[in-house]
């Protein structure tokens, strides 16, 4: 089984920032194909950023410039540094993972991240 957990969300100023944490447990042996998606109220969940299977790393247009994924293998944990949000930033962020021998992929429970005007 995997498990992935996050940590780091909040209330965060508009121009601010803000970093959000994933640990990983279980099945995960890289933090190749993890990554961070995130949905807004009324909203699809949509892909933020995240480390292909092959580690290239791959944002979404909206986030390009503001934000950056990172991480430290050794500890199977991705980062998310959010910096200059803006309203439209709001929503939970959720850790993913896509496990490709056996194929699989898992989701983490999700941090709530609000950004205030």
């Amino acid at each position: 089984q995997v498990q992935l957990v996050e940590s780091g969300g909040g209330l965060v100023q508009a121009g601010g920032s803000l970093s959000l944490t994933c640990v990983a447990s279980g099945r995960v042996r890289t933090t190749n194909g993890m990554g961070w998606y995130r949905q807004a109220p009324g909203k699809q969940r949509e892909e933020v950023a995240r480390f292909t299977t092959s580690g290239t790393i791959e944002y979404a247009d909206f986030v390009k410039g503001r934000f950056t994924i990172s991480r430290d293998n050794a500890k199977k944990t991705i980062y998310l540094h959010m910096n200059s949000p803006n309203t439209d930033d709001t929503g939970v962020y959720y850790c993913h993972i896509l496990i490709p021998k056996p194929l699989g992929a898992y989701w983490g429970q999700g941090t709530q991240v609000t950004v205030s005007s």
